[in-house]
């Protein structure tokens, strides 16, 4: 589904990404792990395309990826902090980013997606009285609507209490035949859900079983 192959990423004289080969197959739910600066955002935004490529390659769906406009259609990304409007309700945001995307919206789809994140009863609220949980869910509706087989996120319980992160987790493993890449550093949430980890550290990154990473890395201090 996804194949990095030699990624090498610098900033200036500093080496961020040493050469990293990477497989993401069908269905797989790969955690992304490292410490504070190790390299993560680099290498989400480039495997996005937001940033150059400075060596290596990347192929998804077995095609190399070589503009912003494919990709789009193939993965779909939340970002830590989604910039929502906060005069809209949710309705309306979902609509908004929906027509930005394709210049149209499929209303029943729309429904089905609010409803699927819990939030069709809260439909008509305004966002600004949403709670951060809320927003989330909301920012993750607005990406599942892109209905992409790939997903991408960047830590998507950041910041959000107990129960915000519980719903968060039963959306994401109430889902079927996706492949996803997920930023996290919260052990518990990467025991639950996911199937592999991705280790990034000193520039290198090493792909383990969740069940082979917990034997052999201790993860305490461990950050984003």
């Amino acid at each position: 589904m996804i194949i990095i192959e030699g990624l090498t990423q610098s900033y200036g004289n500093k080496v961020i990404l040493n050469d990293i080969s990477l497989s993401i197959e069908k269905n797989e739910v790969c955690a992304l792990v490292g410490r504070n600066g190790a390299g993560k955002s680099t290498f989400i935004h480039s495997l996005l395309g937001l940033i150059p490529i400075r060596k290596g390659e990347i192929l998804v769906n077995g095609r190399i990826r070589k503009n912003n406009k494919r990709w789009k259609n193939e993965i779909a990304y939340l970002p830590e902090k989604f910039m929502l409007y906060p005069s809209l309700t949710g309705f309306e945001n979902i609509i908004f980013f929906a027509q930005a995307g394709t210049g149209k919206a499929d209303l029943e789809k729309a429904e089905n997606t609010l409803r699927s994140v819990g939030l069709w009863e809260d439909q008509n609220r305004r966002i600004k009285d949403y709670s951060k949980g809320m927003l989330q869910r909301l920012g993750l509706a607005i990406t599942l609507y892109q209905d992409s087989d790939i997903l991408i996120l960047d830590e998507p319980t950041s910041g959000i209490d107990p129960m915000g992160r519980k719903e968060i987790l039963e959306v994401l493993r109430s889902l079927s035949g996706k492949t996803i890449l997920l930023s996290s550093h919260h052990l518990d949430e990467i025991k639950q859900i996911c199937t592999h980890v991705a280790f990034l550290n000193e520039g290198k990154m090493t792909k383990y079983t969740v069940e082979d990473f917990l034997k052999i890395q201790d993860l305490e201090g461990i950050k984003k």
